[in-house]
């Protein structure tokens, strides 16, 4: 069995979190707590999916670089924050599974993503603990405004500059309506 292509498979990680980082805009595990266990497990391993998804990409851009290119119709500082945007978004995303890792290492106790995978020993520092939940917070939040730049980025190329890079990254079955 082959595996996708470079491309083909930041693609699908790209289109897997997208729905992901919105379900962590809109629930927070406050949220998920009054519908009991099996709802904060599942909040949990949609992290762990997340977090997972960081880490490989991150390794991917650590190994070969970014994968995307800026386009022939961009100008010099275009191409700039194009670049600059992708990058910030691949090492946001790396922060951002940096800082559950010291939730969990300064938690009092043993923090299990997704229910069976232990985070970090816990260290019980509950003053870091909650200044390292504040960043995490803060971190996230600062991921979700970069991306909403990345996207109006893109679809400002589209419109404006009527250049691909949305249908590059779209579904084939949604290319009629780009």
């Amino acid at each position: 069995m082959r595996l996708p292509q470079r491309r083909t498979a930041l693609k699908i990680m790209h289109w897997a979190m997208v729905p992901l980082l919105i379900w962590f805009i809109l629930v927070t595990p406050d949220d998920v707590l009054p519908f009991g266990p099996t709802a904060f497990q599942f909040h949990s391993i949609l992290a762990l999916v997340f977090v997972t998804l960081c880490l490989l990409w991150t390794a991917d851009y650590l190994r070969r670089g970014l994968a995307s290119r800026p386009g022939p119709k961009l100008g010099p500082l275009a191409r700039l924050i194009h670049q600059m945007l992708h990058k910030l978004l691949i090492w946001g995303l790396f922060g951002v599974a940096i800082g559950g890792f010291l939730l969990g290492l300064t938690s009092a106790r043993m923090l299990k993503a997704g229910g069976f995978l232990p985070i970090a020993p816990p260290l019980g520092l509950r003053e870091v603990n909650e200044i390292i939940g504040k960043i995490h917070i803060y971190e996230f939040y600062l991921l979700t405004f970069i991306a909403a730049i990345h996207a109006a980025f893109h679809i400002w190329r589209h419109v404006k500059l009527r250049d691909n890079a949305l249908r590059i990254m779209a579904p084939k079955a949604l290319h009629r309506f780009l």
